[in-house]
């Protein structure tokens, strides 16, 4: 069998090494391979400008003429976050598969690809234990005051009032905490929670709970009835134009006065502005934001001055087992490519 062509387009999180070693370990696979390392998270994500070769694509970087001369004559693109674009393909004649290391191939131009017959598999899942467990740290880090505590005392300012009884916060195992989406992400976070002994609600319209978490009492219920009764709630859905925006004014005016959001997700879902309202007003006590509409937020955002907000930088799925299990998920889809299988996550 000749050796297949495979061009590998890594980052400094997604190390092209991880692919490779990551190849090496498949048996009998033969190939030859590339590597180019591009300069992101360093170099923030974009999206593609209207009017221009690579509108409709979301979160990339790299210049599309240095992405098509290094991919060359490659039949297989292992890539994370370079642009692939309905023109770059038109200059790729040889390339047979796109293999994309994340859970949505947001940065490829998936019409185009499928007119060329050019199947695109991606990862699933790659990240959801990372996410999970960050969200945990999230939840802690503003109901027990974490991030308040640190703020204050890294100004120098000792806050021995936060251990009053109507400043501190409760435990989660007195507390209801509403997981929105139940998909790979959601049920890590439920399985989680379990240890800590709070009644756990869970709102997805299209999944529905698995016989174990029914069993332990995890509750299964409509959105209303989850804002509604949640101390605490977490968001895991995924970003469809069906929640585009769906967590507004309306729905963070029926949460409980004190409550907390957590949002480890995606941006597009919530409506910052109604949320810093929410906040401002101390009708919810504290949020959790690892994600934004627009990221980088801008330096003067009223919601980053908020002193009841932990603010993290999109780094809930980063984690060294994530860029592992990636890795091995995309070799595992190349084995598939060459053996004539089928993909075993086509997106």
């Amino acid at each position: 069998m000749t050796p297949l062509r495979i061009a590998i387009v890594g980052d400094h999180f997604m190390k092209p090494d991880y692919f490779r070693r990551a190849l090496d370990a498949v048996e009998g696979l033969e190939f030859h391979a590339r590597t180019l390392e591009l300069d992101w998270p360093d170099t923030p994500m974009i999206h593609g400008e209207k009017g221009t070769e690579l509108e409709g694509l979301r979160e990339f970087v790299g210049d599309p003429d240095a992405v098509v001369d290094f991919i060359g004559d490659a039949q297989v693109l292992i890539n994370h976050v370079a642009p692939i674009s309905a023109a770059m393909l038109t200059r790729l004649p040889a390339l047979k598969l796109i293999a994309v290391s994340r859970g949505g191939p947001v940065n490829i131009d998936m019409a185009a690809a499928r007119a060329r017959g050019i199947p695109v598999v991606n990862a699933p899942g790659r990240n959801a234990s990372a996410v999970a467990e960050f969200t945990i740290g999230m939840i802690l880090a503003e109901t027990r005051l974490i991030t308040l505590g640190h703020k204050s005392l890294s100004q120098g300012q000792w806050r021995g009032d936060l251990y009053r009884e109507d400043r501190t916060g409760e435990e989660l195992s007195q507390q209801v905490v509403g997981v929105i989406g139940y998909g790979h992400i959601g049920t890590r976070v439920v399985r989680l929670l379990k240890p800590f002994g709070c009644t756990i609600l869970v709102s997805d319209p299209y999944v529905a709970l698995s016989p174990e978490d029914a069993a332990d009492g995890v509750e299964q219920v409509g959105m209303d009835e989850l804002l509604r009764r949640s101390d605490v709630v977490t968001l895991h859905a995924r970003v469809t134009e069906e929640t585009k925006g769906f967590l507004g004014g309306p729905q963070f005016a029926r949460m409980k006065p004190g409550a907390y959001f957590i949002n480890t997700a995606r941006g597009p879902m919530v409506d910052y502005d109604a949320l810093y309202e929410a906040l401002r007003s101390r009708h919810l006590r504290g949020a959790g934001l690892e994600t934004f509409a627009r990221e980088p937020p801008p330096p003067d955002w009223p919601l980053l001055r908020l002193d009841n907000v932990t603010l993290t930088p999109h780094i809930a799925g980063s984690s060294r087992r994530t860029i592992a299990y990636a890795a091995e998920m995309v070799a595992d889809e190349v084995r598939r490519f060459a053996a004539g299988d089928p993909a075993l996550n086509p997106a």
